[in-house]
């Protein structure tokens, strides 16, 4: 790589940028992951509206894909209406 200052901050700019997706994926994760192991029905019926926002945050800025973020909410939806099944 050039060592011409655009080129260094670029670098910079990246590696800050990367860190910041990275913080938002994994939190994202993390309650996706959270509510999939939630078993009562008021509970995750109260996180599914904050996970959805999150997901669909995520993929606004295109650190997911649209297509993924409607998967996950669909498939997310669906557990927390089984729940009152059971």
């Amino acid at each position: 790589m050039a060592n011409h200052q655009s080129a260094i901050k670029r670098t910079r700019q990246i590696a800050a940028r990367r860190e910041h997706n990275r913080y938002y994926a994994k939190t994202t994760r993390n309650a996706v992951k959270a509510l999939r192991l939630a078993t009562d029905k008021n509970e995750a019926a109260a996180m599914l509206p904050k996970v959805a926002s999150l997901l669909d945050k995520l993929a606004k800025v295109h650190i997911i894909h649209k297509n993924k973020a409607a998967n996950l909410k669909s498939k997310l939806a669906k557990h927390v209406n089984k729940l009152a099944q059971a």
